[in-house]
């Protein structure tokens, strides 16, 4: 029990609550759009069933990436696919995901659709969680990957409105989440198997990787943002 006493440990418990927040909203309207056209008496058996199924998938997902990420330059693939993340988050496009998700009035259908729909949705939230996950070292990874789901479940099924409206109101959520996968892409890329035996693996070079990362993002993201403003106006 003692490892779940050390300070890593509840660093990345933190990281992956945040990435849930900030990811999983998305889901939820997922869920939410899935089984709109469900009677009222089938909607939270399509919810919830939809949700275990996607939640089983996500562990499927979460436990290849663990192993791949072992793999030389798979975590400076993963790096940059998180920054790309970032960015998106801080900058997001005019394209409306949403609108092709069709609902359904029959039961299984719509469970379906729940699960297909959330499984093209949560690669972003699969690699976040594996790399927050490998920051606190090979014993706590799995016990981390089954904290990060359990406190998805609820923030998919009941957080959207929640999560939308919070970060309506303080957008600077939005910022530190974008910030935050940086960092994780920083400090994940350094330890790369590819590149470990040739960058020192000490905490000073781990964190200013992880700072580097989180500049990154936050400098593309604002260009974007400015580059959108220009263009809207």
């Amino acid at each position: 029990m003692e490892e779940f006493l050390t300070a890593h440990f509840w660093v990345a418990v933190g990281q992956i609550i945040m990435i849930d927040i900030l990811l999983g909203g998305d889901n939820a309207v997922v869920i939410a759009l899935a089984c709109r056209q469900l009677p009222p008496h089938l909607r939270t058996k399509g919810i919830l069933w939809g949700t275990a199924g996607a939640i089983f998938l996500r562990v499927v997902l979460i436990a290849f990436a663990l192993t791949l990420l072992q793999v030389p330059f798979l975590k400076l693939v993963g790096g940059l696919l998180l920054v790309w993340i970032g960015v998106k988050l801080l900058a997001p496009g005019g394209d409306d995901d949403h609108a092709n998700i069709q609902g359904s009035d029959k039961l299984w259908a719509a469970v379906k659709t729940v699960i297909v729909a959330d499984l093209v949705m949560s690669i972003d939230n699969v690699i976040a969680i594996a790399g927050a996950a490998t920051e606190a070292g090979g014993q706590h990874q799995l016990p981390l990957v089954i904290f990060g789901l359990l406190v998805s479940i609820p923030i998919i099924i009941w957080g959207s409105q929640l999560v939308l409206k919070l970060m309506d109101r303080f957008p600077i959520i939005i910022t530190v989440g974008g910030m935050l996968l940086g960092w994780i892409a920083g400090t994940m890329a350094q330890s790369d198997p590819a590149v470990a035996a040739w960058v020192p693996q000490t905490a000073v070079v781990k964190y200013s990787c992880g700072v580097a990362g989180a500049l990154l993002v936050l400098g593309i993201g604002k260009l974007l943002q400015r580059r959108a403003q220009r263009l809207a106006h």
